[in-house]
């Protein structure tokens, strides 16, 4: 069995705890991450966490599992991942 078909057969959950530390399983890749916004393909999607001094504390490639901390302001799924991301700002902004 291969990593992609070991990590897509994962539940996908979301633990947060106090808005300051969160735990997603599931997760297929991290995309872009650093301190204020983190993007990752999971088997249920695309997520975007957004917050302020966001950080890594524990990732687990093997099993899919990421964990972060620092203040969780928003968490939202997107259909198509980085492209929708960019988009979404570009529209924003020339409105």
């Amino acid at each position: 069995m291969d990593k992609d078909t070991t990590i897509s057969s994962l539940n996908h959950n979301i633990t947060m705890t106090d808005r300051k530390n969160i735990t997603i399983t599931g997760v297929k890749k991290i995309d872009s991450f650093d301190n204020e916004e983190f993007l990752m393909d999971t088997s249920m999607g695309y997520i975007i966490i957004k917050g302020e001094g966001l950080e890594i504390i524990k990732l687990d490639t093997f099993q899919g599992t990421v964990s972060i901390k620092g203040k969780v302001n928003s968490l939202e799924y997107v259909e198509s991942g980085k492209k929708e991301k960019e988009d979404g700002v570009f529209s924003k902004l020339f409105k």
